[in-house]
């Protein structure tokens, strides 16, 4: 991120350091009309001369921004080969913790990147809760669940510094480095693309030609001022205290919430750089500023308000107070500009949705823009992105706004139904495996449907069971297949995967012979008795997918993980008019 946050995301710390010196309250765009499919002049090295403008680079993306949405956004282009370049103002990446968990949807959209596997390594899978209140403790379980339609059946606590990192280093091992010390001041929208200024840290100035710029730089994103998109919401009155450190007298492998009739005081299991993060608000009577310095003794006399002073805090090594909002982007898209993460939506930290969310826009867009810039599919496939996308930003602020309510509120009634009610009601309720589950869906954004978009399309006699078009594709196992042991392994290459379910021998050979195009791959699913052309063996996930013995289905899934295309039967018609329509011919 580019911003001057030095909290949550959705924290103003500060004075805005992302808007541009010259902005002066004014948004500087110039519409310009540029055929970036005219010959220019070539200058070597990857620059060109547009007329009477001087050396410009040109790129197929700009992406403005290089925290986790912005190297997720850049790691995905770059997997489905697109000329990707990735600026930041910052001189480093983030070094606190600042978001600090990753929800298993986050993981599984990651995993075909290849680094999955050492977020979980060096995270903390939490799966208890300890209630603490008015002197008594309460132990209630969360997602120990062992659901078997994911892979990653928990909330992983990583600090955001750990997640910068491991995305950063990806994008490094496939070739693309960070340009850090860069400032986006000014962008001029074209006919087909963008032409985006850039100061560099040592006062020079570079133009650069985008097919497309995405915005991932923030709360204060420069790219959304420049493009000239609103940023509508408001700031929560209450001020608060987050800081990485020690804490002796608590259970490790446990979050912890204490309630009081003043709010909440959370500890979270990090693992690094510290064992926990300590969040708490401030009395109400209490207006620090974000920039006001702060001590471990504060810190403790706020901490034992809530603790009865049960809690030693020592060796912080990251300590500040900070402010939240509440904002949503009127648009995520002002024609070859896009926004993802901070800069489209901010909230509360409540519920670990934000990162996530973030992370998970630019796993949308991705796809999307590297299919624009290689094919000739439709051309309201980009509109796509804003139709699927802004409903969940602003289910997200609806959801963490009631969380940060009810956690944050002064009303006497909600004060005794925290303090009173919650501790007694929230055991008996997660008792339950059935609420456990419906809840574990909710907030690991597992449940995330685009069954309203264009690109969801259900075929002739599609089953009436399993998941449906717009719809993540459930994981399941795959025994005997090698390394692809799942589902989703099965489906983790870059790029549209088809799924052609059931008996082999019913499909039609001259039918499914015309599926050959680029970035799909065929899959057969099939009973272990059935016979046919190196078939897999699925019972398991066919029956998943809603598919009973000897039934036939086509599922064709997104570079996302959603599915596109769902039909029952082996006609392919309603198939090959939709990968006409959405990949092109």
């Amino acid at each position: 991120m580019q911003s001057a946050i030095r909290g949550y995301r959705g924290v103003e710390a500060g004075q805005s350091r992302v808007a541009p010196r010259d902005l002066d309250g004014r948004h500087r765009v110039r519409v310009c009309v540029q055929d970036f499919s005219r010959p220019t002049a070539d200058t070597g090295q990857g620059r060109r001369l547009l007329p009477g403008r001087g050396p410009v680079s040109a790129v197929e993306v700009l992406v403005v921004g290089a925290g986790p949405t912005g190297l997720a956004m850049a790691g995905q282009l770059a997997a489905l080969g697109v000329r990707v370049r990735v600026v930041n103002r910052s001189l480093d990446r983030v070094q606190e913790s600042r978001a600090l968990a990753i929800q298993p949807r986050t993981l599984e959209v990651l995993a075909s990147l290849g680094v999955t596997d050492e977020m979980t390594a060096v995270g903390n899978r939490a799966v208890r809760l300890c209630l603490h209140t008015r002197g008594r403790a309460r132990t209630v379980p969360l997602f120990d669940l062992g659901l078997s339609g994911t892979a990653y059946p928990y909330l992983l606590f990583l600090s955001q510094a750990e997640t910068e990192r491991i995305l950063g280093e990806h994008l490094a091992a496939v070739g693309f480095d960070v340009e850090r010390g860069v400032e986006l001041v000014e962008l001029d929208r074209a006919a087909d693309g963008a032409v985006a200024t850039l100061r560099h840290g040592d006062g020079q100035t570079e133009r650069v030609t985008a097919r497309y710029v995405v915005g991932c730089d923030g709360a204060h994103s420069a790219v959304r001022h420049l493009a000239g998109i609103g940023f509508e919401g408001a700031a929560y009155p209450q001020t608060f205290v987050l800081a990485d450190l020690e804490a002796d007298g608590l259970d490790t492998g446990t979050a912890h919430v204490f309630l009081s009739e003043r709010g909440m005081l959370f500890f979270f299991p990090l693992g690094q750089p510290t064992t926990w993060r300590l969040l708490v608000m401030r009395p109400p009577a209490e207006v620090a500023s974000p920039d006001a310095p702060i001590t471990l003794h504060e810190v403790q006399a706020l901490a034992d308000t809530y603790t009865d002073a049960t809690v030693r805090l020592r060796d912080p090594v990251w300590m500040t107070n900070f402010r939240l909002h509440h904002r949503a982007a009127t648009h995520y898209r002002a024609g070859s500009v896009f926004l993802a993460g901070d800069a489209a939506h901010i909230h509360s930290p409540a519920g670990a949705q934000g990162m996530n969310t973030g992370i998970q826009d630019a796993v949308n867009l991705g796809w999307k823009l590297a299919r624009a810039l290689r094919g000739n599919a439709d051309s309201t496939l980009l509109d796509t992105y804003e139709i699927e996308r802004a409903p969940v930003g602003r289910m997200v602020l609806r959801f963490s706004d009631r969380a940060f309510t009810v956690a944050t509120s002064t009303n006497p009634a909600v004060r005794f139904a925290r303090t009173r009610i919650a501790p007694a009601l929230i055991p008996v309720v997660l008792a339950s495996r059935l609420v456990r589950a419906s809840a574990f869906r909710t907030v690991s954004q597992l449940g995330i449907t685009y069954r309203n978009s264009p690109l969801s399309s259900e075929g002739p006699r599609p089953s009436r069971f399993g998941p449906r078009a717009g719809d993540r594709l459930p994981d399941a196992p795959l025994p005997g297949t090698g390394d692809a042991t799942t589902l989703h392994r099965l489906t983790s290459t870059p790029g549209w995967h088809l799924l052609l379910c059931g008996p082999s021998a019913a499909w039609p050979a001259g039918d499914t012979a015309g599926l050959a195009r680029g970035h799909l791959t065929v899959h057969w699913l099939t009973e272990p008795d059935d016979v046919g052309d190196a078939p897999t063996s699925a019972a398991q996930a066919l029956r998943r997918l809603g598919l009973g013995t000897g039934a036939n289905g086509v599922l064709l899934v997104r570079p996302d993980g959603h599915i596109g295309y769902r039909a029952g039967g082996t006609d392919l018609t309603g198939l090959f008019a939709y990968l006409d329509r959405w990949l092109g011919s």
